[in-house]
């Protein structure tokens, strides 16, 4: 089996250098593209399991790549970043990206998400529809029962914790963002609510997190959103 390829979108060549020779000692594929048309060309050519993106492109925004991506393509999204703003990271997740690291960053940290990421994209080929039972450390849930369960007991979620857990579980690995959450599970008139969203995580987390203080499952983005991980 061929091992991932990887489309390294970056035009600072000291940093495309120091990411494709950490590929390279990791047995990754990867193509190269130093601008935001021949990003879109070599997506399309191809067709790469992941793209390490930069938004601080020469030709295009890097948030326009995405959305063009976007367009045609489920392709999983990192950005790699020099903007440490909460507000590019928001652009960037709700244009599309699956993740966001921010420069300067270890190579340890790039390969922990790329890792993340394969188990992520792992989990949802291995989904079987709406009867799929999804399992995650202790906790499971039966999509088609409706029903969660931590270390074999049955939990009792209101209907909108119900919504957040499922909605966090089918996008293991991913940060959603406050806006992208509130409108998946209350829609436009709920848009931004974060403050009632976070009373409702709060809750959910009581229920199962072993210390909500020091979550498990639910991993808090300050000022971004929130993102399930994979136990």
């Amino acid at each position: 089996m061929n091992k991932p390829l990887i489309l390294v979108v970056e035009d600072d060549s000291a940093v495309r250098n120091l990411i494709t020779t950490t590929l390279e000692t990791h047995n990754y594929r990867f193509q190269q593209a130093p601008t935001g048309e021949a990003a879109i060309l070599e997506a399309v050519s191809y067709n790469p399991d992941v793209i390490l993106l930069d938004l601080g492109l020469p030709d295009l925004d890097g948030i326009e790549v995405i959305r063009k991506v976007r367009s045609w393509s489920k392709v999983p999204i990192i950005v790699i970043s020099a903007r440490s703003e909460d507000t590019d990271k928001i652009d960037a997740l709700d244009a599309g990206a699956d993740d966001y690291l921010t420069k300067p960053f270890s190579v340890e940290e790039l390969l922990a998400r790329l890792r993340v990421t394969f188990r992520r994209l792992g989990d949802s080929l291995g989904e079987t529809g709406q009867g799929a039972v999804f399992q995650n450390g202790e906790l499971r849930i039966d999509y088609a029962a409706g029903c969660v369960y931590l270390q074999g007991r049955e939990l009792h979620l209101t209907p909108i914790e119900y919504k957040l857990l499922c909605l966090l579980s089918r996008n293991v690995g991913k940060v959603l963002t406050h806006t992208y959450i509130t409108k998946e599970i209350w829609g436009s008139a709920w848009d931004n609510d974060v403050a009632s969203l976070r009373v409702f995580m709060a809750t959910l987390r009581k229920k199962i997190e072993s210390d909500p203080s020091d979550p498990k499952y639910i991993q808090t983005h300050v000022g971004v959103g929130y993102r399930m991980l994979k136990v």
